[in-house]
């Protein structure tokens, strides 16, 4: 076998197994999948009516809440990872010969595709609501890659989480700031309808160019700045999560 397909093989086996592991644990199952369109039914719903966005809330909200689904499926992510280095089963992988690196690039895989059921359902049920955005097919294109280059960068720098955890706990414990801050972004309403301090947070962090990124591609009139900002953010996480992730399971493997 190729230097080439060996590490490819043993991806596909760890992306595999990580997916057997997502299936026997339904509150991982929940947390990507179901809890996204629970929260875009609840804004919705119940506090759509009460925020003024400039048009129909479900067009602003969508966005937002496609950002929320992936950054609720990390923690899964993360305490898997911990589990696996805890466990020992990466030296169970050293004497099989297994690719070291496809352990880690089985778990990013294996959560870009669980953010992308679980942004398919969010837009599912974005559209069962009213979601009816005027983005052309290559406003959509657009929107898909900056969707996978987020969901790129989340999955790296939670991998990096995963790994320099102590415990499977605190690992969990770890990507509670990846989870938080899209409510405290443009995801839910405008910055300027926040207090001071909050608002300008809000629109500094990195969740918030992401967001209006998106948000400018399915409405049809892409912001140049936006996007460059998200991509360059997108690109700095994925850069720092890898780098991290891979000094962290060399020291520990």
């Amino acid at each position: 076998m190729s230097t080439i397909s060996a590490p490819l093989a043993d991806s596909s086996i760890m992306l595999r197994r990580n997916f057997k592991h997502i299936a026997r644990t339904p509150v991982t199952v929940f947390n990507a999948a179901l809890m996204p369109v629970v929260m875009m039914l609840i804004f919705v719903y119940v506090f759509g009516s009460a925020f003024d966005v400039g048009g129909d809330y479900i067009d602003y909200a969508t966005p937002g809440m496609i950002l929320l689904a992936i950054s609720y499926g990390l923690s899964g992510t993360a305490v898997a990872v911990s589990s696996d280095m805890s466990k020992g089963i990466i030296n169970r992988f050293k004497v099989m010969d297994v690719s070291r690196g496809a352990v880690l690039t089985g778990h990013v895989v294996a959560t870009i595709l669980t953010n992308a059921v679980a942004i398919a359902a969010v837009l599912g049920v974005a559209f069962a609501l009213g979601f009816r955005p005027p983005a052309s097919a290559l406003d959509w294109l657009g929107a898909i890659g900056i969707m996978a280059a987020t969901s790129f960068a989340a999955s790296w720098l939670t991998v990096a989480l995963g790994m320099a955890a102590k415990t499977p706990e605190s690992a969990g414990m770890g990507v509670v700031p990846l989870i938080m801050l899209p409510f405290v972004s443009t995801a839910i309403v405008p910055a300027d309808k926040m207090g001071q301090g909050v608002r300008q947070f809000a629109q500094y962090q990195p969740f918030t160019p992401i967001i209006e990124a998106l948000r400018g591609f399915l409405a049809g009139h892409p912001s140049g700045g936006y996007t460059a900002a998200a991509l360059a953010w997108c690109a700095g996480f994925a850069f720092v999560g890898y780098l991290w992730s891979r000094a962290a399971f060399n020291k520990r493997a």
